[in-house]
């Protein structure tokens, strides 16, 4: 059996993709999912404090709005009942096949299809193929000598041990990212003592989080009341936000209120000084919090800046000699964010791979979607359309409606093929280097953005809106 549309992963992405699919009257698509239940990065990410630094009322599907939001910053329980019902709402879980995790994609230029191996050897065929795995779905491991001696406890963020009682331990925390500032301001009062190990400081700017109330309820039920805060937040990102990312007056403004919540929250002037970073705002994805600061000001948690040398059996080991010794390791060290696709084998025209030969040096895509010699092949959430200041579910919903004016052309045309020229791909590609340089992330800093070589293979250089104007001229 040949599915007209095939679609990889059960997240933000593939749901909006099966939701419109089904919408505008295609019936006959897969959407096939390696994990038990859908949600993506909010059923895996589920460390205490796990939440959105996106308002919800711009976190969330434009053509699904939802009154009842809790909070200005939704936590994840929250995030992940609002995807579950949306899948049940649009009757989506008759389309998803759970447990199912697709390994290779290879395109077959006689029937102009894909065909799909699932890891238990099943062989399924697609005209379309749509991937939707995001760029946060694997977990990194730092590759410190000794990892694998630590005789403590040691797992992931991303892969919670909520068995594990950290109650009384000396808990131990490599890295101070976006799920770091999350989990230590929870974790802090459980912990006998906690050592925050940090490569670098972080920007963060204040949350000013806070529950709704009935009044907010009220506003919430008109569309105008959503919309007026949907689309309030969405100029605030793309105005103020996005100056900080191209180095901008406006974001001078953001910049202020981080060293401002720094200066008032950590009175030791050692330690602001440790947590103050050395290169511009944006260089590095801005944290969110109103709780990190106070945290690290605890009596019992230590902020090393020693650089790590060496995990032991009994801790960690870092330059100056010092073995912090510890009963739990927690990574909080994000994830592969620059190996798009991976592990999957995706081979296009004339046995061309994927990642191993058209990204040699880097993912690409033209406006993040499509790739030159892989024919019906889409990219949701792929190279270069992550933002560093709005809604990437914004994004999402923008490559979706692409991807179903591209089908609605193809059936109309009789074509059996879309392909993206390799002119218009390369000119694309050009163009979106010559913005990516004049931008804060490439001011030096290390950062998940960037691949080994320091190529910019995540971030949209420009406003969102720009993003969806390019979309609509196609």
């Amino acid at each position: 059996m040949t599915d007209h549309v095939a679609v990889i992963g059960a997240g933000f992405a593939g749901l909006c993709m099966a939701i419109r699919l089904r919408q505008a009257g295609v019936t006959s698509f897969t959407v096939y999912e390696k994990g038990d239940s859908l949600g993506g990065v909010w059923r895996d990410n589920t460390y205490p404090g796990a939440g959105c630094d996106v308002p919800s009322h711009l976190y969330s599907y434009s053509f699904a709005p939802r009154a009842d939001w809790s909070r200005a910053y939704p936590l994840q329980p929250e995030l992940l009942r609002y995807l579950e019902e949306c899948a049940d709402t649009y009757a989506i879980r008759l389309h998803i096949r759970f447990g199912t995790e697709i390994t290779t994609a290879h395109y077959d230029e006689a029937a102009h299809e894909w065909e799909l191996r699932t890891a238990d050897g099943g062989c399924r065929r697609a005209r379309i193929l749509v991937t939707a795995v995001g760029q946060l779905n694997r977990p990194k491991f730092p590759d410190y000598e000794g990892l694998a001696e630590f005789a403590g406890t040691s797992f992931h963020s991303a892969r919670w041990d909520h068995g594990h009682d950290l109650t009384g331990e000396r808990v131990g925390v490599i890295g101070t990212g976006p799920s770091a500032v999350q989990f230590i301001p929870r974790i802090a009062p459980q912990a006998r003592t906690l050592t925050v190990f940090q490569r670098s400081p972080n920007w963060v700017m204040p949350k000013w989080d806070y529950g709704y109330g009935p009044v907010h309820r009220t506003l919430f039920r008109t569309a105008v009341g959503r919309l007026a805060f949907r689309g309030g937040w969405f100029a605030f990102g793309d105005t103020v936000l996005y100056s900080a990312v191209r180095g901008g007056r406006l974001g001078r403004l953001v910049e202020y209120l981080c060293r401002r919540q720094l200066r008032t929250q950590i009175p030791d002037p050692a330690l602001r000084t440790a947590l103050t970073p050395d290169f511009p705002l944006g260089c590095k994805r801005i944290l969110i919090s109103d709780e990190y600061y106070p945290a690290l000001a605890r009596d019992n948690v230590e902020v090393v800046t020693e650089k790590i040398v060496r995990i032991t059996p009994r801790g960690v080991q870092t330059a100056d000699g010092t073995e912090h010794v510890l009963d739990t390791l927690i990574h909080g060290t994000g994830f592969t964010a620059t190996e798009f696709l991976a592990p999957m084998t995706i081979t296009g025209r004339s046995g061309q791979l994927l990642r191993e030969q058209a990204w040699a040096d880097g993912a690409a895509a033209h406006l993040g979607m499509t790739v030159p010699g892989f024919p019906n092949l889409f990219l949701l959430y792929g190279p270069n359309t992550n933002l560093g200041n709005n809604s990437v579910v914004f994004m999402i919903e923008t490559q979706v409606r692409h991807v179903l004016d591209t089908l609605t052309a193809m059936t109309r045309e009789g074509r059996q093929e879309t392909e993206v020229p390799a002119r218009a791909f390369e000119i694309f590609q050009r163009d979106l280097d010559d913005a990516l340089r004049t931008t804060v992330w490439e001011a030096g800093c290390n950062s998940w953005y960037k691949t080994a070589t320091g190529r910019v293979t995540t971030n949209w250089p420009y406003r969102a809106a720009r993003y969806r104007r390019l979309i609509r001229r196609l």
